[in-house]
């Protein structure tokens, strides 16, 4: 008698365990234009980069990288939260350009990609837990022995449109008075293009971005990114939607678990440590402190 009243109550609270449970993710995608339409419509949208190695780029015309990867572990996670099964994963490919557009305009409801958290961006955007550190440098030929901010003076310098890169180069070139002829790229393959051709001295880039660029070309001794930072160490973040809070606390909760857990460090090790896709190259690049400190407490970037 006794174990079938215990029976019982077992069962009456898995049923409102189930119960409350269902209550919560009904709440949450209520809550949420984000989520009420992934929810609604089976998909939800992956911006992405075509050649952002190691982070987000193409392989057999098939998205990959860092961000790219945690992205996919992230929406398992946001799965489980709301209670549905095989969310259909859209690729969208965007440019530094269009990006906070897709983003705003609903076409992308999370950006994978090399993002840099920043105040003026915010006002665009929303952006998640930092997943990487980066700061700004620049890359030249190894023969022009380049690799202090003196050195860029009077060159002929590129960079990519739409980037946070741009301004930080044209500030320097103010301030510092370097005289430099700031060149515009559509793209991060053509600005080194033009440092591999002459036509630019220098290509001024995310430093993790010119190691992945570099160990990419037919001769990487050939190139040399500068020791001279040209600012401070900035986050990436997965962005979102600037008006949805209930969204980017959802995935927050499912980065922090990721971060909590071994998962991190084997992503980490897979694209920073090991041969990466399609070359095999490795870019040898350990586990920074600062980026292990923001892994083991995770917290919203606001400065």
């Amino acid at each position: 008698m006794i174990e079938g009243e215990t029976m019982k109550w077992l069962v009456a609270v898995l049923v409102s365990s189930i119960l409350w449970q269902s209550a919560v993710a009904s709440d949450l995608i209520a809550s949420s234009p984000t989520l009420s339409h992934i929810v609604s419509t089976g998909e939800i949208a992956i911006g992405h980069r075509t050649s952002e190695l190691p982070f987000s780029y193409m392989v057999n015309d098939q998205p990959t990288g860092y961000a790219i990867d945690l992205c996919l572990d992230v929406i398992e996670g946001l799965e489980e939260a709301l209670e549905i099964d095989n969310i259909k994963v859209v690729f969208v490919p965007v440019t530094p350009a269009n990006r906070f557009i897709l983003v705003r305009n609903g076409t992308v409801d999370i950006e994978c990609g090399v993002t840099t958290n920043t105040p003026e961006r915010r006002r665009q955007a929303a952006f998640s837990y930092p997943h990487f550190l980066t700061t700004t440098r620049y890359v030249s030929l190894t023969e022009k022995h380049m690799g202090g901010l003196e050195d860029l003076a009077g060159q002929s310098v590129v960079s990519t449109t739409g980037t946070l890169n741009i301004t930080q180069l044209n500030e320097l070139n103010r301030t510092k008075d370097l005289n430099i002829s700031v060149m515009l790229s559509r793209n991060h393959e053509e600005a080194f293009s033009m440092v591999a051709s002459g036509q630019a001295s220098a290509f001024v880039m995310d430093d993790i971005l010119l190691a992945g660029l570099i160990s990419s070309a037919s001769d990487p001794a050939a190139f040399h990114i500068s020791e001279t930072t040209l600012s401070r160490a900035e986050p990436y973040g997965l962005m979102m939607p600037p008006d949805d809070s209930v969204f980017v606390e959802q995935v927050n909760k499912v980065l922090d678990g990721i971060y909590q857990s071994d998962a991190i460090f084997d992503l980490y090790e897979k694209w920073f440590l090991q041969p990466v896709p399609p070359d095999n190259h490795v870019l040898n690049l350990p586990l920074a402190p600062e980026l292990a400190a923001i892994f083991a407490n995770p917290e919203q970037y606001i400065e």
